[in-house]
Protein backbone atom coordinates (compact mmCIF):
# COMPACT_ATOMS: atom_id res chain seq x y z
CA UNK A 1 0.00 0.00 0.00
CA UNK A 2 2.97 2.51 0.46
CA UNK A 3 3.29 2.53 -3.16
CA UNK A 4 0.14 4.23 -3.33
CA UNK A 5 1.08 7.33 -2.12
CA UNK A 6 4.64 7.37 -2.37
CA UNK A 7 5.67 6.67 1.74
CA UNK A 8 7.53 4.15 2.76
CA UNK A 9 5.89 2.15 6.14
CA UNK A 10 9.54 2.61 6.85
CA UNK A 11 9.39 5.74 7.78
CA UNK A 12 5.97 5.75 10.27
CA UNK A 13 6.44 4.99 13.70
CA UNK A 14 8.66 5.44 17.22
CA UNK A 15 11.10 2.48 17.37
CA UNK A 16 10.27 1.07 13.53
CA UNK A 17 13.30 1.67 11.00
CA UNK A 18 12.24 5.00 10.15
CA UNK A 19 14.87 7.13 11.94
CA UNK A 20 16.89 7.47 8.76
CA UNK A 21 17.42 3.63 8.59
CA UNK A 22 16.41 2.29 5.06
CA UNK A 23 16.87 -1.75 5.21
CA UNK A 24 18.08 -3.47 2.07
CA UNK A 25 16.40 -5.64 0.71
CA UNK A 26 19.02 -7.83 0.40
CA UNK A 27 18.99 -7.90 4.35
CA UNK A 28 15.34 -8.84 4.70
CA UNK A 29 16.39 -11.47 2.06
CA UNK A 30 19.38 -12.80 4.01
CA UNK A 31 17.60 -12.68 7.84
CA UNK A 32 13.97 -13.69 6.43
CA UNK A 33 15.76 -16.56 4.89
CA UNK A 34 17.55 -17.80 7.90
CA UNK A 35 14.56 -17.69 9.98
CA UNK A 36 12.84 -20.28 7.21
CA UNK A 37 15.78 -22.08 7.64
CA UNK A 38 15.89 -22.09 11.26
CA UNK A 39 12.09 -22.18 12.09
CA UNK A 40 11.92 -25.53 13.29
CA UNK A 41 8.58 -26.11 15.80
CA UNK A 42 5.97 -23.77 14.01
CA UNK A 43 4.65 -20.31 14.76
CA UNK A 44 5.90 -20.40 18.38
CA UNK A 45 10.06 -20.57 16.99
CA UNK A 46 8.60 -18.45 14.33
CA UNK A 47 7.24 -15.40 16.43
CA UNK A 48 10.58 -16.06 18.70
CA UNK A 49 12.79 -15.15 16.02
CA UNK A 50 11.23 -12.21 14.17
CA UNK A 51 10.88 -10.82 18.04
CA UNK A 52 14.60 -11.31 18.56
CA UNK A 53 15.86 -9.80 14.78
CA UNK A 54 13.42 -7.10 14.71
CA UNK A 55 12.89 -5.65 18.14
CA UNK A 56 15.74 -7.33 20.15
CA UNK A 57 18.83 -6.82 17.71
CA UNK A 58 18.14 -4.52 15.42
CA UNK A 59 15.64 -2.35 16.96
CA UNK A 60 13.64 -2.20 13.65
CA UNK A 61 10.31 -2.10 15.16
CA UNK A 62 9.26 -1.53 18.96
CA UNK A 63 7.93 -4.13 21.25
CA UNK A 64 4.34 -3.14 21.36
CA UNK A 65 3.87 -2.72 17.80
CA UNK A 66 5.23 -6.52 17.74
CA UNK A 67 2.50 -7.45 19.89
CA UNK A 68 -0.02 -5.79 17.88
CA UNK A 69 1.01 -7.11 14.97
CA UNK A 70 1.16 -10.63 16.43
CA UNK A 71 -2.77 -9.71 17.44
CA UNK A 72 -3.70 -8.65 14.25
CA UNK A 73 -2.78 -11.51 11.64
CA UNK A 74 -3.94 -13.93 14.11
CA UNK A 75 -7.63 -12.12 13.00
CA UNK A 76 -6.41 -13.79 9.58
CA UNK A 77 -6.95 -16.77 7.77
CA UNK A 78 -4.09 -18.37 6.31
CA UNK A 79 -0.94 -18.81 8.56
CA UNK A 80 -0.27 -16.05 11.35
CA UNK A 81 3.43 -17.01 11.52
CA UNK A 82 3.44 -16.20 7.81
CA UNK A 83 1.78 -13.43 7.60
CA UNK A 84 3.92 -12.17 10.45
CA UNK A 85 7.04 -12.51 8.32
CA UNK A 86 4.90 -10.33 5.79
CA UNK A 87 3.91 -7.59 7.80
CA UNK A 88 7.04 -7.08 9.90
CA UNK A 89 9.09 -6.78 6.03
CA UNK A 90 6.48 -4.66 4.55
CA UNK A 91 6.80 -2.92 7.89
CA UNK A 92 10.44 -2.05 6.96
CA UNK A 93 10.20 -1.35 3.06
CA UNK A 94 6.51 -1.60 2.24
CA UNK A 95 5.33 -4.02 -0.90
CA UNK A 96 8.98 -4.63 -1.94
CA UNK A 97 10.02 -6.15 1.39
CA UNK A 98 6.54 -7.70 2.06
CA UNK A 99 7.41 -9.87 -1.45
CA UNK A 100 11.37 -10.87 -0.68
CA UNK A 101 10.87 -11.40 3.06
CA UNK A 102 7.59 -13.65 2.75
CA UNK A 103 9.14 -15.25 -0.20
CA UNK A 104 12.64 -15.84 1.73
CA UNK A 105 10.61 -16.90 5.02
CA UNK A 106 8.48 -19.99 2.74
CA UNK A 107 10.95 -20.84 0.13
CA UNK A 108 13.74 -22.95 2.65
CA UNK A 109 11.32 -24.93 3.97
CA UNK A 110 9.11 -25.64 0.69
CA UNK A 111 12.21 -27.14 -1.20
CA UNK A 112 12.89 -29.30 1.94
CA UNK A 113 9.84 -30.54 2.13
CA UNK A 114 9.32 -30.92 -1.57
CA UNK A 115 12.51 -33.35 -1.45
CA UNK A 116 10.98 -35.02 1.43
CA UNK A 117 8.36 -36.16 -0.52
CA UNK A 118 9.85 -37.32 -3.43
CA UNK A 119 12.18 -39.26 -1.05
CA UNK A 120 8.77 -40.82 0.48
CA UNK A 121 6.08 -40.84 -1.76
CA UNK A 122 8.31 -42.78 -4.77
CA UNK A 123 7.09 -45.88 -6.02
CA UNK A 124 9.91 -47.96 -4.10
CA UNK A 125 10.84 -46.12 -1.09
CA UNK A 126 13.35 -48.08 0.84
CA UNK A 127 11.80 -50.13 3.74
CA UNK A 128 13.18 -48.01 6.23
CA UNK A 129 11.56 -45.28 5.18
CA UNK A 130 8.44 -46.57 4.81
CA UNK A 131 9.22 -47.36 8.51
CA UNK A 132 10.27 -43.46 9.63
CA UNK A 133 6.78 -42.44 7.87
CA UNK A 134 4.38 -44.87 9.08
CA UNK A 135 6.15 -43.93 12.41
CA UNK A 136 5.70 -40.62 12.43
CA UNK A 137 2.30 -40.32 10.96
CA UNK A 138 1.40 -42.90 14.24
CA UNK A 139 1.28 -39.72 16.39
CA UNK A 140 -0.11 -37.40 14.17
CA UNK A 141 -3.41 -38.07 15.45
CA UNK A 142 -1.99 -37.17 19.23
CA UNK A 143 -0.80 -33.66 17.83
CA UNK A 144 -3.98 -32.78 16.45
CA UNK A 145 -5.70 -33.39 20.33
CA UNK A 146 -2.86 -31.54 21.55
CA UNK A 147 -3.37 -28.56 18.97
CA UNK A 148 -6.90 -28.67 20.03
CA UNK A 149 -6.06 -28.50 24.13
CA UNK A 150 -3.90 -25.59 23.40
CA UNK A 151 -6.63 -23.75 21.45
CA UNK A 152 -9.74 -24.18 23.90
CA UNK A 153 -8.96 -22.14 27.06
CA UNK A 154 -8.64 -18.87 25.33
CA UNK A 155 -11.24 -19.42 22.71
CA UNK A 156 -13.39 -20.53 25.38
CA UNK A 157 -12.42 -17.36 27.35
CA UNK A 158 -13.57 -14.71 24.47
CA UNK A 159 -16.65 -16.53 24.01
CA UNK A 160 -18.26 -15.24 27.06
CA UNK A 161 -20.47 -16.11 29.69
CA UNK A 162 -24.24 -17.36 29.99
CA UNK A 163 -26.21 -18.34 26.53
CA UNK A 164 -22.66 -17.32 24.74
CA UNK A 165 -20.96 -20.14 26.38
CA UNK A 166 -23.37 -22.38 25.14
CA UNK A 167 -23.34 -21.30 21.46
CA UNK A 168 -19.41 -21.71 21.43
CA UNK A 169 -19.94 -25.00 22.97
CA UNK A 170 -22.48 -26.00 19.97
CA UNK A 171 -20.29 -24.29 17.39
CA UNK A 172 -17.48 -26.71 18.95
CA UNK A 173 -19.84 -29.93 18.10
CA UNK A 174 -20.79 -28.81 15.08
CA UNK A 175 -16.90 -28.62 13.88
CA UNK A 176 -16.57 -31.42 14.82
CA UNK A 177 -19.35 -33.17 13.60
CA UNK A 178 -18.31 -31.64 10.28
CA UNK A 179 -14.69 -33.09 10.10
CA UNK A 180 -15.51 -36.84 10.73
CA UNK A 181 -19.00 -36.38 8.19
CA UNK A 182 -18.67 -33.29 5.99
CA UNK A 183 -15.14 -33.93 4.31
CA UNK A 184 -14.73 -30.94 1.72
CA UNK A 185 -18.12 -28.98 3.23
CA UNK A 186 -16.23 -28.24 6.12
CA UNK A 187 -15.31 -24.19 5.06
CA UNK A 188 -19.28 -23.88 4.77
CA UNK A 189 -19.53 -25.14 8.66
CA UNK A 190 -16.75 -22.84 9.87
CA UNK A 191 -18.51 -19.22 7.76
CA UNK A 192 -21.80 -20.44 8.88
CA UNK A 193 -20.96 -20.35 12.58
CA UNK A 194 -19.40 -16.94 11.88
CA UNK A 195 -21.80 -15.47 10.10
CA UNK A 196 -24.19 -17.09 13.25
CA UNK A 197 -22.29 -15.37 16.21
CA UNK A 198 -22.51 -11.90 14.05
CA UNK A 199 -26.29 -12.30 14.09
CA UNK A 200 -26.32 -13.34 17.81
CA UNK A 201 -24.22 -10.87 19.09
CA UNK A 202 -25.87 -7.54 17.03
CA UNK A 203 -29.50 -8.89 18.62
CA UNK A 204 -27.84 -8.90 22.18
CA UNK A 205 -26.94 -5.35 21.42
CA UNK A 206 -30.12 -3.99 20.02
CA UNK A 207 -31.72 -5.93 23.18
CA UNK A 208 -32.00 -3.79 26.45
CA UNK A 209 -29.40 -4.34 29.04
CA UNK A 210 -25.43 -3.08 29.30
CA UNK A 211 -23.73 -2.54 26.22
CA UNK A 212 -20.78 -5.68 25.87
CA UNK A 213 -17.28 -3.59 25.68
CA UNK A 214 -15.88 -2.75 22.83
CA UNK A 215 -12.96 -4.71 21.17
CA UNK A 216 -9.55 -3.92 22.00
CA UNK A 217 -7.52 -2.09 19.17
CA UNK A 218 -3.78 -1.27 19.53
CA UNK A 219 -2.12 -1.42 22.99
CA UNK A 220 -0.47 1.86 22.29
CA UNK A 221 -1.55 5.13 20.37
CA UNK A 222 2.55 5.93 19.86
CA UNK A 223 2.66 3.29 17.08
CA UNK A 224 0.05 2.43 14.97
CA UNK A 225 0.38 -0.84 13.02
CA UNK A 226 0.27 1.38 9.82
CA UNK A 227 0.07 4.90 7.72
CA UNK A 228 -3.45 6.18 7.98
CA UNK A 229 -2.62 7.87 4.88
CA UNK A 230 -2.25 5.14 2.40
CA UNK A 231 -4.54 3.81 1.03
CA UNK A 232 -8.63 4.73 1.47
CA UNK A 233 -10.40 3.90 4.69
CA UNK A 234 -11.91 0.20 4.77
CA UNK A 235 -11.39 -2.68 6.72
CA UNK A 236 -9.70 -5.86 5.21
CA UNK A 237 -12.40 -8.51 4.60
CA UNK A 238 -11.68 -11.65 6.04
CA UNK A 239 -13.25 -13.25 3.23
CA UNK A 240 -11.58 -13.19 -0.42
CA UNK A 241 -14.26 -12.76 -2.57
CA UNK A 242 -14.95 -14.70 -5.53
CA UNK A 243 -14.17 -17.66 -5.00
CA UNK A 244 -14.87 -20.11 -7.59
CA UNK A 245 -15.58 -23.54 -6.12
CA UNK A 246 -16.17 -24.92 -9.64
CA UNK A 247 -12.24 -25.09 -9.48
CA UNK A 248 -13.20 -28.61 -8.07
CA UNK A 249 -15.05 -30.07 -10.39
CA UNK A 250 -12.74 -29.90 -13.30
CA UNK A 251 -10.13 -31.88 -11.77
CA UNK A 252 -6.53 -32.11 -12.18
CA UNK A 253 -4.71 -29.26 -11.21
CA UNK A 254 -8.19 -26.98 -10.63
CA UNK A 255 -9.15 -28.74 -8.00
CA UNK A 256 -5.38 -28.90 -6.76
CA UNK A 257 -6.03 -25.13 -7.06
CA UNK A 258 -9.03 -25.23 -5.20
CA UNK A 259 -8.04 -27.28 -2.22
CA UNK A 260 -4.88 -25.31 -1.74
CA UNK A 261 -6.83 -22.43 -1.72
CA UNK A 262 -9.05 -23.36 1.06
CA UNK A 263 -6.49 -23.72 2.98
CA UNK A 264 -4.96 -20.68 2.38
CA UNK A 265 -7.91 -18.45 2.49
CA UNK A 266 -10.04 -20.31 4.72
CA UNK A 267 -8.18 -21.74 7.65
CA UNK A 268 -9.08 -19.73 10.78
CA UNK A 269 -7.13 -20.91 13.85
CA UNK A 270 -3.80 -21.75 13.01
CA UNK A 271 -2.02 -24.26 10.81
CA UNK A 272 -3.61 -27.69 12.15
CA UNK A 273 -6.96 -26.91 10.86
CA UNK A 274 -5.79 -27.78 7.36
CA UNK A 275 -6.21 -31.54 8.25
CA UNK A 276 -9.53 -31.78 8.10
CA UNK A 277 -9.73 -28.86 5.10
CA UNK A 278 -7.59 -31.11 2.88
CA UNK A 279 -7.86 -34.96 4.00
CA UNK A 280 -11.47 -35.97 2.31
CA UNK A 281 -10.19 -33.70 -0.71
CA UNK A 282 -6.50 -35.86 -1.26
CA UNK A 283 -7.51 -39.20 -0.06
CA UNK A 284 -11.36 -39.98 -0.78
CA UNK A 285 -12.50 -37.57 -3.42
CA UNK A 286 -9.92 -37.23 -6.00
CA UNK A 287 -7.60 -39.99 -4.59
CA UNK A 288 -4.05 -38.20 -4.74
CA UNK A 289 -2.94 -40.09 -2.00
CA UNK A 290 -3.65 -43.21 0.94
CA UNK A 291 -4.19 -42.94 4.30
CA UNK A 292 -0.69 -43.16 5.19
CA UNK A 293 0.59 -40.96 2.65
CA UNK A 294 -1.50 -38.08 4.11
CA UNK A 295 -0.66 -39.00 7.55
CA UNK A 296 3.63 -38.62 5.89
CA UNK A 297 2.34 -35.22 4.92
CA UNK A 298 1.05 -33.79 8.05
CA UNK A 299 4.30 -35.05 9.67
CA UNK A 300 6.22 -33.62 7.18
CA UNK A 301 4.79 -30.41 7.23
CA UNK A 302 5.11 -30.49 11.62
CA UNK A 303 9.28 -31.84 11.22
CA UNK A 304 10.07 -29.53 8.18
CA UNK A 305 11.39 -25.49 8.94
CA UNK A 306 8.58 -23.09 8.72
CA UNK A 307 5.06 -23.13 8.39
CA UNK A 308 2.68 -26.26 8.66
CA UNK A 309 0.86 -24.74 5.62
CA UNK A 310 3.75 -26.09 3.75
CA UNK A 311 1.94 -29.68 4.06
CA UNK A 312 -0.22 -28.67 1.26
CA UNK A 313 2.52 -28.92 -0.85
CA UNK A 314 3.25 -32.61 -0.48
CA UNK A 315 -0.47 -33.31 -1.30
CA UNK A 316 0.28 -31.33 -4.38
CA UNK A 317 3.70 -33.27 -4.90
CA UNK A 318 1.16 -36.33 -4.55
CA UNK A 319 -1.00 -34.85 -7.28
CA UNK A 320 0.76 -33.91 -10.51
CA UNK A 321 4.13 -34.15 -8.83
CA UNK A 322 6.76 -30.65 -8.36
CA UNK A 323 4.58 -28.38 -10.59
CA UNK A 324 1.76 -29.78 -8.37
CA UNK A 325 3.83 -28.86 -5.04
CA UNK A 326 4.80 -25.67 -6.22
CA UNK A 327 1.54 -25.02 -7.36
CA UNK A 328 -0.11 -25.66 -4.43
CA UNK A 329 2.21 -23.50 -2.58
CA UNK A 330 1.76 -20.94 -5.20
CA UNK A 331 -2.03 -20.36 -4.36
CA UNK A 332 -2.27 -21.35 -0.53
CA UNK A 333 0.25 -18.82 0.16
CA UNK A 334 -0.53 -15.76 -2.34
CA UNK A 335 -3.71 -15.47 0.18
CA UNK A 336 -1.43 -14.13 3.18
CA UNK A 337 0.67 -11.79 0.77
CA UNK A 338 -2.65 -10.36 -0.41
CA UNK A 339 -4.24 -10.01 2.91
CA UNK A 340 -1.01 -7.75 4.60
CA UNK A 341 -0.66 -6.11 0.91
CA UNK A 342 -4.07 -4.95 1.02
CA UNK A 343 -4.11 -4.44 5.05
CA UNK A 344 -1.61 -3.68 6.97
CA UNK A 345 -2.32 0.15 7.13
CA UNK A 346 -5.58 -0.88 8.45
CA UNK A 347 -4.82 -3.43 10.82
CA UNK A 348 -5.87 -1.32 14.10
CA UNK A 349 -9.38 -0.62 12.28
CA UNK A 350 -9.59 -4.47 11.40
CA UNK A 351 -9.32 -5.69 14.93
CA UNK A 352 -11.37 -2.90 16.61
CA UNK A 353 -14.16 -4.17 13.36
CA UNK A 354 -16.88 -5.71 15.77
CA UNK A 355 -18.21 -7.58 12.83
CA UNK A 356 -14.73 -9.38 12.38
CA UNK A 357 -14.40 -9.87 16.10
CA UNK A 358 -18.02 -11.71 16.15
CA UNK A 359 -17.11 -13.74 12.90
CA UNK A 360 -14.09 -15.03 14.91
CA UNK A 361 -15.69 -15.56 18.04
CA UNK A 362 -18.01 -17.87 16.38
CA UNK A 363 -15.51 -19.82 13.64
CA UNK A 364 -13.00 -20.02 15.84
CA UNK A 365 -14.89 -22.92 17.94
CA UNK A 366 -15.71 -24.57 14.93
CA UNK A 367 -12.46 -24.75 13.97
CA UNK A 368 -11.43 -26.36 17.11
CA UNK A 369 -13.77 -29.30 16.97
CA UNK A 370 -12.67 -29.49 13.35
CA UNK A 371 -8.97 -30.18 14.36
CA UNK A 372 -10.53 -32.28 17.11
CA UNK A 373 -12.67 -34.13 14.93
CA UNK A 374 -10.00 -34.58 12.51
CA UNK A 375 -8.25 -36.98 14.88
CA UNK A 376 -10.65 -39.98 14.81
CA UNK A 377 -10.29 -40.27 10.82
CA UNK A 378 -6.60 -39.84 11.37
CA UNK A 379 -6.37 -42.92 13.83
CA UNK A 380 -8.61 -44.97 12.17
CA UNK A 381 -6.18 -44.66 9.23
CA UNK A 382 -3.51 -47.04 10.99
CA UNK A 383 -3.15 -50.08 9.63
CA UNK A 384 -0.87 -51.82 11.89
CA UNK A 385 -1.24 -52.61 15.76
CA UNK A 386 2.31 -51.58 16.77
CA UNK A 387 1.10 -48.18 15.15
CA UNK A 388 -1.14 -47.68 18.06
CA UNK A 389 1.30 -48.19 20.14
CA UNK A 390 3.40 -45.67 18.58
CA UNK A 391 0.49 -43.14 19.09
CA UNK A 392 -0.53 -44.10 22.09
CA UNK A 393 3.10 -42.98 23.20
CA UNK A 394 2.95 -40.06 21.49
CA UNK A 395 -0.14 -39.00 23.25
CA UNK A 396 2.01 -39.70 26.36
CA UNK A 397 4.72 -37.12 25.55
CA UNK A 398 2.31 -34.50 24.18
CA UNK A 399 -0.93 -34.54 26.49
CA UNK A 400 0.47 -35.80 29.97
CA UNK A 401 3.87 -34.73 29.86
CA UNK A 402 3.60 -31.77 27.61
CA UNK A 403 6.57 -32.34 25.64
CA UNK A 404 7.31 -30.84 22.03
CA UNK A 405 6.05 -31.56 19.17
CA UNK A 406 8.76 -32.22 16.61
CA UNK A 407 10.78 -33.98 19.01
CA UNK A 408 7.58 -36.46 19.50
CA UNK A 409 7.26 -37.00 15.73
CA UNK A 410 11.46 -37.80 15.55
CA UNK A 411 11.19 -40.14 18.00
CA UNK A 412 7.77 -41.68 16.93
CA UNK A 413 9.81 -41.71 13.11
CA UNK A 414 12.72 -43.82 14.92
CA UNK A 415 10.27 -46.31 16.31
CA UNK A 416 8.73 -46.29 12.63
CA UNK A 417 12.45 -47.75 11.37
CA UNK A 418 12.54 -49.76 14.64
CA UNK A 419 9.79 -51.42 13.28
CA UNK A 420 10.89 -52.34 10.04
CA UNK A 421 14.23 -53.31 10.61
CA UNK A 422 12.74 -56.00 13.05
CA UNK A 423 10.32 -57.23 10.25
CA UNK A 424 7.27 -55.76 11.53
CA UNK A 425 4.51 -55.15 8.57
CA UNK A 426 4.61 -52.13 7.38
CA UNK A 427 1.01 -50.14 6.02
Amino acid sequence: MAEETGAEPADAGAGGAGAGERVPLTLIAREWGRIGVLGFGGPPAHILLLRRLCVERRGWIAASEFEDGIAATNLLPGPASTQLAIFTAWRLRGTAGALVGGAAFILPGLALILLLSALFLTGHPPRWVLGAAAGAGSAVAAVAVQATSTLVPPSLRRSGPGRARLRWSAYLLLGAAAAVLAGPWLVLVLLAAGAAEIAFRRRDRTAPGPVPAPARTSRTGDTPLGRPDQGPRRTLPLLVPGLVPGLAATGGLGALAWVALKVGALSYGGGFVIIPLMQQDAVERYHWMTDGQFLNAVALGQITPGPVVQTVSVVGYAAAGVLGGLLAAAVAFTPSFLFVLFGAAHFDRLRANTAVQDFLTGAGPAVIGAIAGSALPLALALGRPWQYGVLALAALWLLVLRRGVVPCLLGAAGLGVLAAVTGLALP
